[in-house]
């Protein structure tokens, strides 16, 4: 047998034992998926019998949330003023940085992430529709975000985003653009950047888990500020928090519960709850 035919025949053996481990994996992961659904249709049941009304379609329970750590970007803050105002001209006001462009507006970063942009009037306006122009500014901006709202009245239209990691919302962390008399006039928010894996950090708890927690806060007679009857919805997802002062900080894995009541945060690694 020729050694270019062996070369073959090697080549063949790796590729089908790369398909074969992968097909374990897919399967196992279906079969943790299954799993994990049946479970959160166990405790659903098991919530409803205790009074409290949940669809287990509600529970969201995403992919691998974890304890991250977060840096300041300077490339996202031009990005982000880019995006609104064009070619602008910084200023560093540490730890602000100001970003100008004499007829479209200004911009002021914080360390943390927390910035405000202030358009002149008829720079951008929502004559194809506040959302569609939401939409396309988000795209410019390269900002990851899970979702956009609406809200109007009094002549003023805000579109809130909010952002996101790797399709994971960062629920305390949101954008808003702010329209007056169909001028967009204001943005303003929190964002993150440099995520990184945190040394110390840790997954997030099960759905499972989180709801027991919960339904034994509601049930928890020394707890007055946790009461419902009905949970409307349950999502994975992050809270941020500010460590240092020049930007330095991380995003906690939390389960957010939605309810008649109100929105509780179910931190999900100790399992403390918080109205949110």
């Amino acid at each position: 047998m020729s050694y270019s035919r062996l070369k073959n025949l090697a080549i063949a053996a790796l590729i089908l034992v790369n398909i074969l481990f992968l097909t374990v994996i897919v399967m196992d992961s279906v079969d943790d998926a299954r799993i994990e659904r049946q479970a959160i249709e166990n405790v659903c049941t098991f919530i409803r019998n205790a009074g409290i009304m949940i669809e287990p379609e509600n529970v969201k329970t995403g992919g691998t949330i974890r304890t991250m750590r977060t840096s300041r970007g300077g490339e996202t803050e031009a990005a982000i003023a880019l995006a609104i105002l064009g070619p602008t001209v910084m200023t560093d006001l540490a730890p602000i940085y100001q970003y100008e462009n004499e007829t479209r507006g200004i911009a002021e970063f914080a360390s943390a992430g927390d910035f405000e942009i202030q358009v002149y009037n008829g720079v951008i306006t929502s004559s194809g529709g506040a959302l569609r122009v939401v939409q396309g500014i988000l795209r410019n901006m390269k900002l990851e975000t899970a979702g956009l709202t609406v809200s109007s009245g009094n002549g003023s239209e805000i579109v809130t985003a909010i952002s996101a990691y790797r399709g994971a919302s960062i629920f305390n962390c949101t954008i808003d653009f702010i329209f007056n008399d169909g001028d967009l006039q204001t943005v303003r928010g929190r964002y993150v950047t440099g995520v990184e894996p945190a040394e110390d950090g840790s997954e997030n708890s099960r759905a499972g888990t989180a709801l027991l927690d919960f339904l034994s806060a509601v049930r928890n007679e020394e707890r007055d500020d946790i009461r419902c009857t009905r949970i409307e919805s349950v999502e994975a997802g992050y809270l941020h928090s500010v460590v240092l002062p020049f930007g330095e900080g991380v995003i906690a894995p939390i389960w957010l519960i939605t309810t008649d009541t109100g929105r509780y945060a179910v931190d999900g690694t100790t399992g403390e709850i918080k109205p949110f």
